[in-house]
């Protein structure tokens, strides 16, 4: 049985007060019963705060990203051992912001990843295609080599700690969406592919997430595809009520 996920990216948004009020507000707003895993993804300098106002709550809070390096000489980096120290036992990786903007390659995800899981943290990767890719065809082979260059020298039990989450860096923050076709027939070439290198049982465990424009207005129908099981969400979580109402949509 795979968890159904949703977890809430707030990029470089929310100062310590903005952020503690927007947990405070999702904490009043939560259900007694959820039908998904809640995360969500402050800016480093708050993990902590965030972790300590969501305690006994079904929060759990993340991080946005993390470096491959254990410590020592990188200026403005956060390593695992911080993160864990802090109690975040998630992290996002692969962001396509992080790629585009930030110049991140598959070799260095490929590192981040390893090194997460060789300390036990659970990663959310991220994969998607731009525009371009899509429009000449080249969608899926550009996602699974994203997939495979990062992930396939993991092994099947490493496999356990992966969560993917398929972002098509179209729909990013742009208020275009995949439709929901869309995002069933990419999520099913994801788990095929995987299944593939791993088998069906890894690949059947595995939750992968959709990300791009998600909305209280489209949430239900993306969520009930079949091989579709929760949401990265970016600006829909800087609200409460819109985040709750993604949640609900399970």
């Amino acid at each position: 049985m795979r968890n159904n996920i949703l977890a809430g990216n707030w990029k470089m948004n929310c100062d310590l007060p903005m952020t503690q009020e927007l947990i405070s507000n999702i904490k009043k707003q939560l259900p007694e019963q959820l039908d998904c895993e809640v995360m969500i993804a402050p800016s480093h300098p708050f993990l902590y705060a965030a972790f300590n106002d969501s305690l006994d709550t079904p929060i759990e809070v993340i991080a946005q990203n993390v470096s491959q390096h254990e410590n020592g000489a990188f200026t403005g980096e956060v390593s695992i051992d911080m993160l864990q120290s802090v109690g975040i036992k998630t992290v996002i990786l692969g962001h396509s912001e992080r790629r585009d903007v930030f110049l991140e390659t598959d070799k260095d995800l490929a590192q981040k990843t390893k090194a997460a899981i060789d300390k036990g943290m659970r990663v959310v990767f991220c994969c998607g295609e731009h525009l371009d890719q899509r429009n000449t065809g080249n969608h899926f082979k550009t996602v699974t080599d994203q997939i495979e260059k990062a992930l396939f020298d993991l092994s099947s039990k490493e496999w356990k700690q992966i969560v993917v989450a398929y972002e098509p860096v179209w729909a990013i923050g742009t208020g275009e969406t995949a439709s929901p076709d869309q995002a069933q027939e990419m999520h099913h070439h994801i788990r095929k592919f995987i299944a593939d290198k791993y088998g069906d049982k890894t690949a059947d465990k595995l939750s992968i997430l959709y990300g791009g424009s998600v909305k209280p207005a489209n949430a239900q129908e993306i969520f009930a595809q079949p091989d579709v099981d929760g949401g990265l969400v970016g600006g829909a979580s800087l609200d409460a009520d819109s985040f709750i109402a993604i949640a609900k949509a399970f």
